[in-house]
């Protein structure tokens, strides 16, 4: 989906909102179907709302700028729950005490890289990429280095490419950490990223990360701007109309977030 990368200042205010303003005395939430008729925080211009209601009909909403703002309102009982992409609030839930994830999830969704409808080698590259980190360690390293129980994501591993093939061009939008996001040296880092550096090196190619808007991903690639997008994408039948997707990665979906 998309939105935001979660700030360490934000971080640190958790604990200065909770001791300034104080926790309003909401139910505590164990299973998904407490929330019927509850408040959830959605990030504004995101589907979460609608994905909500598929689930929970009766469900009502607030809605904030970041991810990261969401988390803030559940954690200071501002809203019962956040609900948004499972692998972000992962991310989150690692970072700030008192957060946990409902093993219910509200949907259950694939997540793809995505190349233009005419390059079908590309996508194929991308696969047999997959298929080797399924097979060999290096997919379970991949998912403890940026997918930590605790904590933040571990630094983006040196992969070498001698780029004797030309440059590979990946759109991405760095506002979904662990995906896609920005480190503390300025550089756009994450899982998509990693694996698309991956891409490259088999293709004999040097990978060059375009950022942009989220909504942005899919006219740049349809216009030949960038060769392959990934940020955390849902494979979906709408987009599949535009674009080809590669094999699922990740299986995420729509997960509600509750205080501890």
């Amino acid at each position: 989906m998309n939105k935001l990368r979660p700030s360490v200042l934000v971080i640190v205010l958790f604990s200065l909102f909770i001791v300034l303003g104080g926790c309003s005395q909401r139910e505590k939430i164990t299973a998904l179907q407490q929330l019927s008729g509850k408040e959830f925080a959605v990030p504004t211009g995101t589907v979460a709302d609608k994905l909500v209601l598929s689930k929970l009909p009766d469900a009502r909403f607030q809605y904030y700028n970041t991810v990261m703002d969401g988390a803030l309102a559940v954690k200071t009982g501002k809203a019962d729950a956040l609900a948004y992409d499972e692998p972000i609030l992962k991310n989150i839930a690692a970072k700030v005490d008192g957060l946990v994830i409902l093993k219910e999830m509200i949907t259950v969704d694939q997540y793809g890289f995505a190349v233009r409808k005419d390059d079908a080698p590309l996508k194929q590259a991308i696969d047999r990429t997959l298929g080797q980190l399924k097979t060999g360690g290096t997919g379970t390293e991949m998912l403890r280095r940026w997918f930590p129980v605790s904590g933040s994501p571990a630094p983006m591993p040196e992969i070498a490419s001698s780029g004797d093939n030309g440059i590979l061009r990946l759109g991405t939008s760095s506002v979904t950490e662990p995906f896609s996001f920005v480190d503390g040296s300025g550089m756009v880092v994450g899982y998509d990223i990693e694996l698309a550096r991956r891409v490259a090196a088999g293709l004999s190619q040097k990978l060059e990360v375009v950022n942009m808007d989220f909504g942005a991903l899919i006219p740049a690639l349809m216009s030949g701007k960038v060769d392959m997008i990934a940020a955390c994408i849902t494979i979906t039948e709408e987009r599949s109309e535009k674009v080809l997707f590669s094999e699922p990665y990740y299986t995420g979906g729509i997960a509600a977030m509750v205080a501890q």
